[in-house]
């Protein structure tokens, strides 16, 4: 009997990635495909969304060639993405009228104002159990209608880019849950469908969301005669919906039920946690989970920046190491580690916020800057370089805090990305957070849980099956005494942020003064 094979792929940021795997979890191939994302102004960030349909049908072509598989033997695909921000603004042909504006814009400032103003933070919770923020789409989409009335008109739907996407191969216009629900203010999350009540409030026409709401994992559709070519199989083959990549990234750690929680940390961090019931969680984002997506919700927090710290210092402070490194010695990041384990905990009285890059969740605070605290003459590179290490942990704690149910926590914290190459950081979240670390082997990124969402929907495969895929390395204990020390540099790192948030504030607006004079 031949083998059956199943494709995942993710639209990210920076690149789309798809890998072909068989249905008893063995990886056959992968492909990455990169490109940038247009900066037109301070804090802008947009996409054309053609540079990820390219992306999209190379990287499933290349994995089928790479892979040798017969195409009439890939039983499906699912494909996830970036959180899009307003989605793709469509005309009536379904071709982008501008660029999308993605997650890390933060331009519509004025329009989550006027939301909170006019509509009011109590009632938006109520309804879509989420804030406004820049970060959310929905305020992305009010910029669109306030500043661009000629674009407005033309729109005729709105598409998250892996709906966008999933169109292209299939000519199915639809939206899954959990893209639709982390939208924001316009998605009802107890009936999970748009808010009319929301969309009128906003007069934002109902037509410009998809009609069409699919759970995670469904089939939506087929790949069309002329996608079919274009990627190198036979027209026919299932595509199911993803969602948000975050979410199918927490599946592919081994999360299938409610919880269970995760911290994702590359070069920046997010954090989730699966529930079945609503919390009070007004600092963090909510929307549907990619599994149950009809029961089980999924909140998270995301920070701006995470592994860039690390990455930060080794640039501009760590020559040495790098030129190292070049020399064929050790790591740059290992030679840095190696001296920051000599460091006691707390970097002998060293506190760093880490909002390089201002912050989302939980202070959503677009002014807040980094700050190194309790600096003296005795302090070396490795004490900040520790120091940056915990500043990272004290976020996730942050961020995990806010959630505001203590106990009902699952009892390991869950931790994948590029953070668990350093045995050292590993300890530092374990004791920072209280929390025992798992860390699963080889890398989990959201192509892999596509593939158990394309699975499972397809029916080659069920979750049973694929949770014997994931494997973790030893269970990482918290030091008990430790914990307690960082607790109390805990508090003085949120102290600090509140006493200095006003200094960050009147900075803003100094900068931006000096910038609006050249």
């Amino acid at each position: 009997m031949d083998k059956v094979y199943l494709i995942g792929t993710d639209i990210g940021t920076s690149s789309t990635k798809s890998i072909l795997m068989d249905t008893r979890g063995n990886l056959h191939a992968t492909s990455l495909s990169e490109y940038g994302v247009l900066m037109p102004k301070a804090l802008w960030a947009e996409q054309w969304p053609d540079i990820w349909i390219d992306a999209v049908k190379k990287t499933i072509r290349e994995v089928v060639i790479n892979a040798g598989v017969r195409p009439e033997n890939v039983a499906g695909i699912c494909i996830s993405g970036l959180y899009g921000g307003s989605g793709v603004p469509c005309n009536a042909e379904m071709n982008a009228i501008r660029p999308c504006i993605i997650w890390m814009d933060r331009r519509s400032v004025k329009e989550s104002k006027w939301v909170i103003d006019n509509i009011g933070a109590e009632r938006l919770y109520n309804i879509t159990t989420n804030g406004a923020d820049p970060y959310y789409g929905f305020t992305k989409i009010l910029w669109i209608k306030n500043n661009e009335p000629e674009n407005w008109n033309k729109i005729n739907v709105f598409l998250p880019p892996n709906c966008y996407a999933i169109y292209k191969l299939t000519k199915e216009i639809c939206i899954d849950q959990s893209s639709a629900g982390n939208i924001g203010g316009i998605f009802d999350m107890e009936k999970r469908e748009c808010s009319i009540e929301m969309l009128n409030a906003m007069d934002i026409p109902v037509s410009f969301m998809p009609e069409r709401i699919v759970r995670p994992g469904e089939i939506v559709g087929h790949l069309t005669n002329e996608a079919a070519k274009e990627v190198g199989l036979i027209s026919g083959i299932p595509v199911c919906s993803g969602g948000v990549d975050c979410l199918p990234a927490t599946l592919g750690a081994g999360v299938f039920k409610p919880g269970q929680h995760v911290a994702m940390i590359g070069t920046s961090m997010g954090w989730g946690y699966v529930h079945d019931k609503p919390l009070l969680a007004k600092n963090l984002v909510t929307m549907p989970y990619v599994i149950d997506s009809d029961k089980l919700l999924y909140t998270f927090g995301g920070a701006a920046t995470a592994g860039a710290l690390l990455k930060w210092f080794r640039d501009n402070f760590a020559q040495l190491e790098v030129l190292n490194e070049q020399k064929g010695k050790l790591n740059a990041y290992k030679a840095l580690d190696k001296e920051a384990e000599k460091i006691d905990p707390g970097s002998m009285g060293l506190v760093i916020l880490p909002y390089f890059m201002g912050e989302r969740a939980p202070i959503w605070d677009v002014n807040a800057r980094g700050i190194i605290f309790g600096l003296t003459l005795l302090h070396t590179k490795a004490h900040i370089y520790r120091a940056l290490m915990e500043s990272v942990a004290y976020s996730l704690k942050h961020t995990m805090e806010n959630v505001h149910i203590g106990s009902r926590l699952g009892d390991k914290l869950v931790i994948t990305g590029g953070v668990t190459k350093s045995k050292l950081w590993r300890q530092i979240f374990a004791d920072v957070t209280g929390y025992p670390v798992l860390c699963p082997r080889g890398e989990v990124e959201a192509p892999l849980g596509d593939i158990f969402l394309a699975g499972a929907g397809t029916g080659v495969i069920d979750y049973s099956e694929t949770k014997k895929w994931v494997k973790f390395d030893e269970l990482i204990m918290p030091d008990p005494e430790l914990n307690n020390l960082y607790d109390k540099y805990y508090e003085q790192y949120k102290e600090i942020y509140l006493q200095l948030k006003g200094n960050m504030e009147n900075m803003a607006i100094i900068i931006s003064g000096s910038f609006d004079q050249r």
